[in-house]
């Protein structure tokens, strides 16, 4: 920021700004209104900008607070808004760049003040905040019928779904969104999951019901679109020679106001940071709509928005529905497939894609049908690899849309059959050649490693081993190294010593629990803790056992690399053979051990490793399928917990605090969830 720091401070002696939250009345007819909207700025698109800007506005907006009961000036300026958007979308037909310019000055306005009055006061409150007008001699300071707090909600709704994106309503587009953002971060200040409110009401059940699936449309085109922030000059006015922001437009209109206010202009940090959130109304758009699709539903209506989400079909899509679907609409697959692959490297993007997989059956068929899946995959894969620079839930969500693809045959079948060069993101290997369905599995038991040595996070684990247990049966092909990896889980240090411990030390261990002190508090725990490390791992290895069983039993032709693996670690399996847990899944690892030992005993001494593939690939043909015994295909769905809402609605929220451009808000009050999990 430079020297322009310290003058936003100067906003509270700002005298424009003083009339405004001051204890005078101002007449929606005075020339004041004209002059407080005629300012040109660049709005802050970074977190320290925008923290500078709120710290200037909170007095200001505490001051209002305390004075607009009796002056109505907020209700004034929310009024002098809606007066300019009535004309809006002609506005922008006709290029009157004036209107748009002034419309959006006010709504930034109110969106500053808004986001304090949220921080300061209950929706109760804050609706009455609306409620108060201009206080004439002998009357009250309240309205009578009229509702200001959801005709701007309907207004910023309609604002959305029916100007178009152009240049110059780019930065009135994006006010809008960020404050609807703004309208429901209500949710940030209560640790528990709000399911009611007026502002929910007005959004689920008001005027905006009837706009649920142009906005949910409208959001996930801006998102498809990926829009970048055009240059000031043009969606505003040229400035001055010498770079200042206020244009001096009507010469002096906004004289003292916010010529102060230079955040983004000559000497400030958004140029940079504008690099980093290149695309704002996309960003904002996609977190507007995961807030609206995890809103809670209602007690006798179920959310309009998630029903959007989930029935929006392909506008390829011809056929005709036996039963029209609430809030359905039609967007272009093929735009929406291309933004969700280039755009996998932020949180809210990889939710976006988890949530249309899971919840619209249509958008996950036409994925799934797609020749070109390594496009969605390997971005998939690549936030996997790098487990330890992700968050958890992060994690998590790649790692459920893998599980989920995988329930789908086909795709375990067809990775296998897309082979890919030179990974440059895979550097434990050089790997110049590779199939899709081998760096799947490379990269998932990297995590599954990872996970044992690290988190001990069972959640992770047990849906790694639920992937690829899916894709067992389809196995095509392994690279060696990926049949060697899929070994070394049960030889890695970690685990080979756990197992050990786990075959000597777990009846021990288990017979102690019953019998320790009850005052021993620090040995119990200690003892509980081990058991369930224990039991963990017991899991792992029974898991991996029967996936290589499964792989075996259903594709050990396709698999030489597989055997081979098998063969030369052979004796990793006999701590196994004798254990009850692992006997039954044991036998058909030791006919498939015993029969290609016998075949390569026959074969000769010092043979080569061609020759022992060679003597593999004759050998697996040669393998009688009733030698080995039929076990249950493994098949494993992925099913949301009862009230997915208590994890996704505080995820989505740590996004928008984290990820909202020009958003911010002081951790100091949060309260849906910590700031380390934020």
């Amino acid at each position: 920021m430079g020297a322009n720091t310290s003058q936003v401070s100067e906003l509270s002696d700002n005298p424009s700004l003083k009339a405004l939250v001051g204890k005078e009345s101002i007449s929606e007819n005075d020339p004041f209104w004209n002059q407080l909207i005629s300012f040109t700025f660049i709005s802050p698109t970074c977190s320290g900008d925008s923290k500078l800007l709120e710290e200037a506005v909170i007095p200001l907006a505490k001051i209002l607070i305390e004075n607009n009961p009796r002056t109505g000036n907020f209700g004034a300026l929310v009024r002098i808004f809606l007066g300019r958007t009535k004309e809006l979308k002609i506005s922008t037909e006709c290029q009157d760049q004036l209107f748009i310019w002034q419309a959006h000055n006010a709504l930034f306005m109110i969106r500053c003040l808004l986001k304090v009055f949220i921080r300061e006061m209950s929706e109760e409150e804050l609706h009455l905040q609306f409620s108060y007008q201009e206080r004439a001699p002998g009357s009250c300071g309240e309205t009578g019928s009229e509702d200001l707090l959801e005709e701007l909600l309907s207004n910023l709704v309609h604002l959305i779904v029916e100007v178009p994106l152009l240049d110059i309503t780019y930065s009135i587009l994006f006010e809008a969104v960020t404050t609807l953002l703004v309208f429901f971060s209500y949710q940030l200040f209560h640790k528990e999951i709000l399911r009611d409110g007026i502002i929910y009401q007005h959004i689920m059940n008001g005027r905006c019901l009837s706009l649920t699936s142009r906005l949910v449309k409208t959001l996930l085109y801006n998102f498809i679109r990926q829009e970048k922030c055009p240059p000031p000059a043009t969606h505003i006015f040229e400035p001055k020679a010498e770079g200042g922001l206020l244009y001096g437009l009507a010469s002096g209109v906004a004289s003292g106001l916010w010529s102060v206010f230079t955040l983004g202009g000559s000497g400030s940090r958004a140029g940079a940071d504008q690099e980093h959130n290149p695309l704002p109304l996309s960003n904002q758009s996609l977190l507007l709509l995961l807030v609206l699709a995890n809103l809670t539903d209602g007690p006798d209506w179920p959310n309009p928005y998630r029903q959007a989400i989930t029935c929006f079909r392909n506008t390829q899509d011809t056929s005709s529905l036996p039963v029209e679907q609430p809030h359905s609409f039609q967007i272009n697959f093929n735009s929406l497939y291309t933004a969700l692959c280039e755009q996998q490297r932020s949180d809210q993007a990889t939710l976006l894609l988890y949530t249309l997989l899971h919840q619209n059956a249509n958008m996950r068929t036409y994925m799934l049908s797609r020749t070109d899946m390594d496009n969605l995959v390997l971005p998939i894969l690549e936030i996997l690899y790098h487990v330890e620079d992700r968050n958890s839930h992060h994690v998590y969500m790649a790692l459920i849309i893998l599980l989920i693809l995988t329930e789908d045959d086909a795709f375990n079948r067809s990775v296998h059959e897309v082979v890919l060069k030179n990974i440059s993101w895979y550097t434990e290997r050089s790997l110049t050649e590779i199939s899709l369905g081998s760096l799947l599995i490379l990269v998932v038991i990297r995590t599954i490693q990872f996970n044992m040595t690290r988190t001990r996070d069972k959640y992770l684990h047990t849906n790694c081993l639920a992937a690829l247990a899916n894709m067992s049966a389809q196995f095509r092909c392994l690279h060696q190294y990926a049949a060697q990896r899929i070994i070394s889980v049960l030889s890695q240090r970690g685990t080979t010593l756990s197992v050990n411990v786990y075959m000597s030390v777990l009846p021990w261990c288990r017979a102690t629990d019953s019998m320790s002190d009850d005052n021993d508090n620090d040995d119990d725990y200690d003892g509980l803790a081990w058991a369930q490390d224990l039991n963990v791992i017991e899991e792992v290895i029974r898991m991996m056992l029967e996936i290589i069983n499964s792989c075996l039993c259903n594709s050990l032709h396709h698999n030489p690399n597989m055997v081979y693996a098998l063969l030369y670690k052979r004796e990793l399996f006999e701590q196994f053979r004798m254990h009850p847990s692992f006997q039954d899944i044991m036998q058909n690892l030791d006919t498939v051990i015993g029969f290609f030992s016998q075949r390569l005993e026959q074969a000769g001494s010092d043979l080569s490793v061609e020759r022992v593939q060679e003597v593999i690939m004759k050998g697996a043909q040669a393998l009688p399928n009733d030698r080995l015994k039929k076990f249950p295909e493994l098949k494993f769905k992925y099913v949301e917990e009862d009230q997915p809402e208590d994890f996704f609605i505080p995820y989505v929220w740590s996004l928008v605090f984290n990820s909202g451009v020009g958003l911010h808000w002081s951790p100091h009050g949060i309260e849906l969830f910590s700031m380390d999990s934020g």
